[in-house]
């Protein structure tokens, strides 16, 4: 298992600067993934209109200051972007980086202004169908081939993208999914791995907002899911688990007991939040500091 910090955008964290220095502090202690939120107008759980960055800059300011760590977004809507600008961009992150990039995408949060208040679709099927047109067009540019798509959402006579990424044979794609809702879980093993949450039998996330363990799982469940992508998905290629919850940076101990049934069970990322410090006034670091210097959840 690695692991990995899950930073905002916004807040103490709403310069790219900040961002760039407290992941070359999470390098230098271990910690071998930085993923920041990919949020434009986001007014989650707070109304305060705090300070934000662009996560693409706040990225490459990153991908510049250090040398290890794996990169990306937590997570990016394709929904309410422009696919082949989005190809852009990660094809000129992933060279900046030298090959660290990682894409998770999802439905995207629909607290984020980018969404409500400029007119984007919020529909879920909606969202969901502009979600696989994008990745179709993502997958069809990275190749360096002439490409061309005429989808329900996005339309794009034939180009060619180069140059290709820094990686093969793409730059990694990780989707979130809902277990156990077959639909949603075809679609992840199309990619290269699964940000997953429990979903109930009445359509009801177990993950209570983003702060419950693991978006609900237990170690039963990703056990159970892991046994579901092996059975079904067809690629060869290496397939991630990747799981989001706190651990106490001050108890190594109970810090491991919570992690090690998860990667037991397959997991293969373990992503740390620090979500007090979305609630921290602008400006104060300390919390943030003082987890990311005690180190991942070995």
């Amino acid at each position: 298992m690695r692991f990995g910090l899950d930073l905002p955008n916004m807040g103490a964290c709403g310069d790219a600067r900040v961002l760039a220095e407290l992941a070359r502090e999470a390098e230098e202690v271990g910690w071998e993934g930085i993923f920041i939120w990919d949020s434009v107008y986001a007014e989650m759980r707070d109304p305060r209109n705090l300070p934000t960055c662009d996560p693409w800059i706040a990225l490459a300011a990153i991908a510049t200051r250090t040398a290890r760590v794996r990169i990306g977004t937590m997570v990016t809507p394709p929904a309410r972007r422009r696919p082949w600008k989005l190809a852009r961009e990660t094809v000129t992150l992933d060279h900046l980086s030298n090959g660290r990039l990682i894409l998770p995408v999802g439905l995207g949060a629909l607290e984020d202004g980018a969404f409500t208040k400029v007119g984007e679709a919020t529909d879920r099927k909606i969202r969901a169908q502009r979600l696989d047109e994008a990745l179709a067009i993502l997958n069809g540019l990275w190749s360096g081939r002439p490409f061309s798509f005429h989808g329900a959402h996005f339309q794009m006579d034939e180009m060619t993208f180069v140059p290709t990424p820094a990686q093969s044979p793409r730059i990694p794609v990780w989707v979130v999914g809902a277990w156990n809702r077959p639909k949603s879980m075809r679609r992840t093993l199309r990619w290269d791995g699964v940000l997953p949450f429990k979903m109930t039998a009445d359509g009801t996330s177990l993950a209570d907002d983003g702060n419950n363990l693991a978006g609900g799982m237990t170690p039963t469940d990703v056990r159970e899911m892991k046994a579901f992508i092996d059975a079904q998905r067809a690629q060869t290629t290496p397939f991630d688990i990747v799981l989001e919850g706190e651990t106490p940076g001050d108890d190594r101990a109970r810090a491991a007991a919570i992690v090690r049934p998860y990667a037991e069970a397959g997991a293969t990322w373990w992503l740390e939040p620090v979500w007090k410090l979305f609630y921290a006034a602008p400006g104060d670091l300390g919390i943030l500091r003082a987890r990311i210097q005690q180190g991942p959840p070995w």
